[in-house]
Parts: structure tokens; C-alpha cells; sequence
């Protein structure tokens, strides 16, 4: 089941098309859909995370904790919108573009792909690449 949550941020998302397409790709990487949960918040509020969780004192737009079991992938992903806003005028993208990136970007951490390394990183790209145009294809 994925669930989506909203900590002291408006945003229109069209819950039921990103469950679907989230769905979509966690069957084209051979995984099943487990409990999820999208947690949309403030810069402050995944800064306070990232302290906390991870020992880093930097703003970001996601966090991502996995607690899958096998093939079956659970985990909370936690997104800042501001961030997000913000990276959308970096990149010149709209902010649903932004968003859908971000998203499957925490998804494919909880399917086991990293982005440490330049090599990662590269692979990383790909990947979200390839399932973006998925967001868009019928089944």
C-alpha cells in the first residue's frame, strides 16, 4: 500500500496516478509493493532529520528509510518540498517533473540502487530516466 502524508506543506498531487505508476515500476524491477509511505515537509523539518537519523547537517530533498523484507519493499521517504520548488528553477524542469524524479529516486533506493559513487550515481540516473517514461504508459 502507498500512502501519502503531508507535514506543514500544501501540495496537489494526484495520489491515485503516482501510486500506479510507483507501482508500475517496482513490478518492472521485479519487486513487490509493500508499505510505503511519501512523507512531503519542510526544508527544516528533513534538516532536523537528517541530523538526527544520519548525522548530516545539510538540507536536501529526500530521505529515504528502507525496511524491505526480501523482494518486498517497505519503507518511508521523506521529501522537502521547498527543496524540491527550488531544484525545479535549478534544473529548469516544471515542479511535477521535479517531483516524479524525486519520488521514483527514493523508490529506486528502496529496490537497492545508490548513488555514492560517480559510477552509481550515473547507473542512478538511468534508472530514474527510464522510469519517468513510465509515468505516462498504459497497462
Amino acid at each position: 500500500m502507498i500512502n501519502f502524508f503531508f507535514e506543514d506543506v500544501i501540495i496537489n498531487i494526484k495520489q491515485e496516478e503516482l501510486s500506479l505508476w510507483i507501482h508500475r515500476v517496482l513490478v518492472s524491477e521485479n519487486k513487490k509493493e509493500g508499505e510505503l509511505s511519501f512523507i512531503f515537509c519542510t526544508d527544516e523539518y528533513l534538516l532536523e532529520m537528517n541530523q538526527k537519523f544520519l548525522n548530516h547537517n545539510t538540507y536536501t530533498d529526500i530521505i529515504s528509510f528502507d525496511n524491505s523484507i526480501g523482494n518486498e519493499v517497505h519503507g518511508d521517504i521523506f521529501i522537502s518540498i521547498e527543496r524540491v520548488k527550488e531544484n525545479a528553477i535549478v534544473y529548469d524542469v516544471s515542479l511535477d517533473e521535479e517531483l516524479k524524479r524525486v519520488l521514483i529516486h527514493g523508490v529506486l533506493h528502496l529496490c537497492g540502487y545508490k548513488d555514492k559513487t560517480d559510477d552509481e550515481v550515473e547507473v542512478m540516473r538511468q534508472k530514474e530516466d527510464e522510469k519517468l517514461l513510465m509515468f505516462h504508459v498504459e497497462h
